[in-house]
C-alpha cells in the first residue's frame, strides 16, 4: 500500500536549548584579520537542541544555523579555537564531534570517539590538537592535521568537567647539531609555548595532570572535599585555578608553570614533585553546586553560576589593595592587644603578598540577577575598561547582556554600595520562556498562534518569523475565531481572554469558569464555542457583535462579545472536548478514563465509550463524522465507530510513553486521506496511521523531549508540533511515496544494525575495559564505520580476482603478442575502466580520515595478506604512498602476533619496507633541496635589504628569531 510521506519542513522557536554553553565572539568573522574591530554587541554561538544557531545580540536576529542531516543528536558543547576564531568545535550528545567553519557553515572534520555525551572542549594554541571530555569519563585528544584521534586517556571515574591545555616557556630545545639540549630564552617578552601538559576535573572530585607527550596522569589531588568537581576556571595567565562543587564551595590552586616546563624537557625518571598547590578555600554567597566558572581575559574579574536565576561577579584585588588589607589587619590586632593591655607586639615585618590569604586575593563584587535559571556565561570583550560586559544563556530560552561598573570607575564612590548593573541587550522575541502548551493554525495555515504561560505569540509558518507577541495568563488552549483577527484563549484561572491580532490588544477577559481551562472547540457553523474545565462543566458561548460608546465622544465602536447560552454538566473533569464535522455530536474526554458523546442540540447522551486504563488525554472525529480515535496515559491509541460506539482497533503500545495529541485531517482532499490519524506523545516520537488498515505508516523523529502540543492543517499538507524542548516543527507532505511494505523492512533493518554497531563496540570496550592502562586508543564502532570496512573488504576481493586475471593475460601476452584481452568484472569497466589497484585505493580514499581506523577494525585477518599486496604496489608506484602507509601501520599494530607469526607475510613485509624507505628517502632529497634553496632566496632578499655588513651566523639568528610558527592551514 502507498501512502505520503512526511518530512520535517521547519524548526524555530528555539534561542537555546539549555544544553549547550554559549561563545561569544566580535562582529563578523574575524578571517585573515589580526584584530577584531567590536561594533556592534558581538554575536552569541549557541546550542539549539541538533543546531547551532548564531545570534546578533543586538538587533536579536538569527545570523547562521548549522545543522548536519546526519546527526540528530543535540549539541552540548562548543568551543572556539584561540587562534583560527572562525573554526568552532561542536560536541554532541551521541559522542560525535563536529568541526565547524563559521564563514561558510560547513563541516571541516568529524570524529566519533565518545560513548556518551560530549561535556567539555578545549583547542590547544597550537592549532593542531583538540581534546574533549565526556559522561563516558574518557579523555581523547585529537590531531586536528592528520584528523584522528591520537589517543585515549581513562582515569576519572564519572563524567569530565573541566579541560585545560597548560601552556610552558620552552626552556631547552635540542640542538641541530647535537643531540644534547641548549638553553633558549625566556623572557616574557619574547618566548615560545609548547602545550604538553592538559589539566582536567571530573564529577569523581579529582583533579588530575596528564602529560600528552608521552601520555600518562602525573598528578591527582582531590579537588573538592564535599563530593563532586562541577566546574573547572583557569585564569588567563595559567599559573592559577579555581575548582567548584557542591554547597558554593570553591578551591583555588596554583599551578608551576616553571616546574612542568623542566619537567617537559627531563629524560629519564622523573622526580616525584607537585605542580599543583592548594591556596585555600572560598565559598559563595549561594550555596548551590557552582556549574560554570569564566575568567575574564583581560580584566581581574570571575564570574561564576549555579543553576539559580544569578550570577556572582568576584574581582581579583590589585597589589597595593593585598598590601593595604594585610596593613588594616595588622593594625587591628595591635589595637585590640592594647585594649586588653597585653604585652606590646614586637615590629613585625612586612608581610609578603604570596603569602595573602586567597579570601585577600578573590573578593565578592556584586551578584548579576537574570531573567532566568543560567546556563552558561561568557565575557563580551570590548575595548574601554568603565564597564564589563556579561553574556548570559538562560534555560528558559533567552540571551541576556549585563553592563556592570567596573572598579576603576566606581573608585571614587562610597564603597559601601554595591556596583550598579543593568540588561542592555536580549534575545527573547523568537521563542517562550515557558512551555508550549496549546498551538492553533488559521483558517489559510499562514498564520501559528503558540500559547504558554505568560505569552501568546503569532509566527508566520512559512517565514518562521514572530508577528506578534502578547502577555496573557496561564494559557491552556487556544483557537482562532473565525475571520482569522480575533484569539480565543483558556487559562488556568478559569479565564477566557479575546485578543485582537491588529492592535495587538485584549479585547474582553471572562470569568468563564471556577477551574482550569483545559480544552475549547470552536463550533463547525463558527458562530459559537464551547468551553471544558475541570470544575466538571462544559459552557456554550455565542459570538455576539455589540456597540459600545466611545468614551468622551458621542460615536459607537462593534465590539466582539461572549454571551454563555447553555451548561453540559458531567462527573469529572472534562480533559478535551470536540465537535463533529456534521455539528450532530460532541465528544467529551473525561478524567474518568471514558469518553462521553453527546447530542450537540439536546446534549443528550448518544454513546459512552469505555476501555482506557488511564485518563483520556486527546480524541478526534474524522472529516466524515464516522469514526473517532481516543489516546490516553496508558500508551494506547484507540479507534471507535460513531454508529455504534464500538472499538474497532486498539494499538495497546502506540507509543512508549504517555499520548498526548491525536488529530484527524479536518478537511482532507482525497477520500482515502478522510481517516489518516496523526498522534504524538512523550516519547518525543510523531506517528502516522491508517484508520482504515488499521496500521502504522510512518515514524517521524526530532524532538528532543516530550510532544505536548499538536495541530494539523486544513486539507493536512502539513501538521506543527510543540514540545517541552521549546521548539516548534512543522512537518510537511513530499513528492515521495512510503510502501509499508518496504517501510516495515527498513526499520527492522535499522534496528538489526544499530544492535550490531552497539553489541561491536561493547566488545571493543570490554576489551578496553579490562585493560588497566590509563592509555588506549580511541575506537568507536558505529553503522558508517561497519558500512566502511565491508566495503574495503569487497573492493578486495573483487580487486584481487581481477589483479590475478589481468597479471595471468601479461604474462601469457609475452609468449602470444595478439592474445585478446580478458573478459574484466564489469564494474571496473563502470568505473572508467580503471585497474583494480587504483579501484582499491579510491575506496580507502572516499572514506574519512577519521573513520579510517575504524573502519579497518573490521577486516579480518584472513583478508590481510590480500592487503598488503596492494600496499606493496602502492608503495612500490607511489600511489597515494601516505595513506598506504598509513593503512599498513595501524593494521601491523592490531594484528601484530598473528603477523609476526605468519611466515607467508615475511616476503610481502620486506617489500613493504624496502619500498617505503626508498619513498622516504627521495622526499627527504626532495624537503632538503626545497628548503636549502628557500633559505637562499631568504638570505639574498635579506642582503639586498641589509645597510650594513652582517655576520651569517647573526643574520640566522635574527631569521630564527623573526621565524612565525607554523600555521595550521588544512582545515581553514
Amino acid at each position: 500500500m502507498v501512502k505520503s510521506k512526511y518530512e520535517q519542513a521547519q524548526s524555530f522557536g528555539v534561542i537555546n536549548s539549555g544544553s549547550a554553553n554559549v561563545v561569544w565572539t566580535a562582529e563578523g568573522p574575524t578571517s585573515g584579520t589580526s584584530t577584531a574591530r567590536t561594533i556592534g554587541a558581538g554575536r552569541a554561538y549557541v546550542g539549539a537542541n541538533e543546531e547551532v544557531l548564531c545570534w546578533d545580540i543586538k538587533k536579536g536576529e538569527l545570523l547562521s544555523r548549522w545543522h548536519d542531516s546526519d546527526c540528530n543528536a543535540a549539541a552540548t558543547v562548543i568551543a572556539r579555537s584561540p587562534t583560527q576564531e572562525d573554526i568552532y568545535a561542536v560536541g554532541y550528545g551521541d559522542g560525535s564531534i563536529r568541526v565547524w567553519d563559521a564563514v561558510t557553515a560547513n563541516i571541516i572534520i568529524s570524529f566519533n570517539g565518545h560513548r556518551s555525551a560530549v561535556t567539555k572542549l578545549v583547542f590547544d594554541k597550537g592549532r593542531s590538537r583538540l581534546a574533549s571530555g565526556a559522561k563516558d569519563t574518557d579523555i581523547i585528544v585529537w590531531n586536528l592535521v592528520s584528523e584522528l584521534a591520537e589517543f585515549k586517556l581513562r582515569g576519572h571515574k564519572d563524567q569530565i568537567t573541566g579541560l585545560h591545555f597548560i601552556q610552558t616557556k620552552i626552556s631547552r630545545r635540542q640542538s641541530p647539531h647535537t643531540d644534547e639540549g641548549v638553553d633558549v630564552g625566556t623572557s616574557d617578552e619574547d618566548h615560545e609555548v609548547e602545550e604538553k601538559f592538559v589539566l582536567s576535573t571530573s564529577k569523581d572530585a579529582l583533579i588530575k595532570i596528564w602529560d600528552i607527550d608521552a601520555p600518562h596522569c602525573i598528578e591527582t589531588h582531590v579537588a573538592q572535599t564535599n563530593g563532586e568537581c562541577w566546574s573547572l576556571g583557569v585564569s588567563p595567565d595559567g599559573r592559577g585555578c579555581i575548582t567548584a562543587g557542591n554547597d558554593g564551595e570553591l578551591k583555588v590552586w596554583s599551578i608551576d608553570l616553571e616546574g612542568l616546563s623542566d619537567a617537559a624537557h627531563q629524560i629519564g625518571e622523573r622526580k616525584e614533585s607537585h605542580y599543583l598547590h592548594d591556596q585555600g578555600v572560598l565559598n559563595r554567597q549561594k550555596k548551590d553546586r557552582t556549574e560554570g566558572i569564566r575568567f575574564h581575559p583581560r580584566a581581574g574579574y570571575i564570574a561564576m553560576h549555579g543553576s539559580e536565576k544569578a550570577v556572582e561577579l568576584w574581582r581579583i584585588r590589585s597589589d597595593e589593595e593585598i598590601q593595604r588589607s594585610i596593613a588594616r589587619k595588622r593594625k587591628r590586632r595591635r589595637d585590640k592587644a592594647a585594649a586588653t593591655e597585653e604585652a606590646e607586639p614586637t615590629e613585625e615585618t612586612p608581610e609578603d603578598i604570596a603569602s595573602a590569604e586567597v579570601s585577600e586575593v578573590f573578593v565578592p563584587y556584586v551578584i548579576v540577577r537574570t531573567g532566568g535559571r543560567v546556563q552558561s556565561v561568557d565575557w563580551v570583550v570590548g575595548r574601554g575598561n568603565k564597564e564589563i560586559q556579561l553574556l548570559v544563556v538562560a534555560k528558559n530560552n533567552q540571551l541576556e547582556t549585563f553592563s556592570v561598573v567596573s572598579k576603576e570607575k566606581t573608585k571614587k564612590k562610597s564603597t559601601s554600595e554595591p556596583p550598579d548593573y543593568n540588561r542592555t541587550h536580549s534575545v527573547d522575541i523568537p521563542g517562550h520562556r515557558t512551555d508550549i502548551r496549546s498551538l492553533a493554525l488559521s483558517s489559510d495555515d499562514r498564520m501559528l498562534a503558540s500559547a504558554s504561560t505568560g505569552s501568546l505569540k503569532l509566527w508566520n509558518v512559512n517565514t518562521r518569523s514572530c508577528l506578534r507577541t502578547l502577555e496573557c495568563g496561564e494559557a491552556l488552549c487556544c483557537a482562532f475565531l473565525p475571520g482569522d483577527k480575533i484569539i480565543l484563549v483558556g487559562t488556568k484561572t478559569g479565564e477566557l481572554e479575546l485578543y485582537d491580532i491588529a492592535s495587538s490588544a485584549l479585547i474582553e477577559r471572562v470569568q468563564a469558569h471556577e477551574g482550569p481551562i483545559w480544552t475549547l472547540q470552536v463550533h463547525p457553523d463558527g458562530r459559537s464555542v464551547v468551553t471544558g474545565s475541570a470544575d466538571k462543566s462544559a459552557k456554550f458561548w455565542n459570538f455576539e457583535v455589540v456597540q459600545e460608546e466611545i468614551p468622551g465622544t458621542r460615536r459607537t465602536a462593534p465590539r466582539l462579545k461572549l454571551a454563555q447560552t447553555r451548561v453540559l454538566k458531567v462527573a469529572n473533569d472534562i480533559l478535551n472536548l470536540c465537535f463533529s464535522p456534521d455539528s450532530r455530536l460532541l465528544a467529551v474526554a473525561l478524567l474518568d478514563q471514558t469518553v462521553k458523546v453527546f447530542f450537540t442540540d439536546s446534549l443528550k447522551l448518544c454513546h459512552n465509550l469505555y476501555g482506557h486504563n488511564l485518563p483520556v488525554l486527546k480524541n478526534s472525529i474524522s472529516s466524515d463524522s464516522k469514526l473517532i480515535a481516543t489516546c490516553s496515559a496508558d500508551k494506547s491509541i484507540r479507534i471507535w465507530g460513531l454508529d455504534f460506539g464500538d472499538v474497532h482497533k486498539t494499538f495497546k503500545v502506540a507509543h512508549q510513553d504517555s499520548v498526548m495529541q491525536v488529530a484527524f485531517i479536518p478537511h482532507p482532499v482525497e477520500k482515502e486521506e478522510s481517516h489518516l490519524l496523526f498522534s504524538a506523545g512523550r516519547d518525543r516520537i510523531i506517528k502516522t496511521w491508517d484508520g482504515d488498515k488499521f496500521e502504522q505508516i510512518q515514524k517521524l523523529e526530532g524532538h528532543h523531549r516530550d510532544v505536548m502540543a499538536m495541530t494539523v492543517s486544513r486539507t493536512g499538507e502539513k501538521f506543527v508540533t510543540a514540545s517541552l524542548d521549546k521548539s516548534i516543527r512543522v512537518w510537511g507532505v513530499t513528492d515521495d511515496l512510503i510502501f509499508l511494505e518496504e517501510e516495515r523492512e527498513r526499520e527492522l533493518e535499522e534496528m538489526y544494525e544499530s544492535t550490531l554497531a552497539t553489541q561491536l563496540d561493547r566488545d571493543y570496550a570490554n576489551e578496553e575495559d579490562g585493560n588497566e592502562n590509563e592509555v588506549a586508543a580511541a575506537s568507536k564502532q558505529t553503522i558508517a564505520t561497519l558500512t566502511h570496512g565491508e566495503k574495503i573488504m569487497e573492493a578486495l576481493e573483487l580487486g584481487y580476482e581481477d589483479f590475478q586475471l589481468v597479471r595471468e593475460w601479461e604474462l601469457e601476452k609475452i609468449r602470444n603478442p595478439s592474445l585478446a584481452a580478458p573478459a574484466r568484472n564489469p564494474l571496473f569497466g563502470a568505473l572508467g575502466n580503471i585497474s583494480a589497484e587504483q579501484h582499491i585505493l579510491n575506496t580507502m580514499s572516499r572514506i574519512p580520515g577519521a573513520s579510517l581506523n575504524d573502519a579497518l577494525l573490521v577486516i579480518p585477518f584472513s583478508t590481510i595478506p590480500t592487503l598488503f599486496t596492494f600496499i606493496s604496489i602502492f608503495l612500490e608506484r607511489r600511489m597515494s604512498p601516505e595513506i598506504a602507509w598509513r593503512v599498513f601501520y595501524f593494521t601491523l599494530q592490531i594484528h601484530n602476533a598473528q603477523i609476526v607469526a605468519s611466515r607467508a607475510l615475511k616476503s610481502v613485509l620486506q617489500d613493504i619496507l624496502k619500498s617505503f624507505q626508498r619513498w622516504v628517502r627521495e622526499d627527504q632529497g626532495m624537503i632538503g633541496f626545497n628548503m636549502a634553496a628557500l633559505r637562499h632566496l631568504t638570505l639574498e632578499v635579506r642582503d639586498a635589504e641589509a645597510t650594513g655588513i652582517e655576520e651569517e651566523e647573526d643574520m640566522e639568528e635574527r631569521l630564527d628569531k623573526g621565524r612565525k610558527k607554523r600555521a595550521f592551514t588544512s582545515i581553514a
